[in-house]
């Protein structure tokens, strides 16, 4: 009896091995490019809130491709320095015409420029 078990598990577990890889000779499966990112961010423009929102990454078998989502990054971090160099621009050109009226609102009228003063 024992020996009929043995040959049976042996039987069984030859019958899923040929089932899961596949025994004989059968057409192969044709060979499918990996899927990649077109880029949907815009090159024309900035990108924008949206175009981060509709972002969407294609899938890999271990999750997303390292290389799509490091490019979309790079991007991105480069588009937020460039702005945030840009609007540090634009604050420190404000502060500097703030301070020039300020300094213009309390400088003493030297050339009589102004409402004239009664007498």
């Amino acid at each position: 009896m024992f020996f009929f078990l043995v040959v049976a598990l042996a039987v069984v577990v030859a019958a899923v091995t040929l089932a899961v890889v596949g025994g004989g000779e059968s057409a192969p499966l044709p060979e499918v490019a990996p899927e990649r990112l077109q880029d949907p961010l815009p090159a024309d423009r900035p990108v924008g809130r949206a175009d981060v929102e509709d972002l969407r990454f294609p899938l890999a078998p271990r999750g997303y491709r390292m290389a799509d989502v490091d490019d979309a990054l790079g991007r991105l971090a480069a588009e937020l320095a460039e702005r945030d160099a840009r609007i540090a621009d634009l604050e420190s050109a404000l502060a500097g015409a703030r301070a020039a009226a300020a300094d213009a609102h309390h400088a003493p009228r030297d050339r009589g420029e102004g409402p004239e003063e009664e007498r």
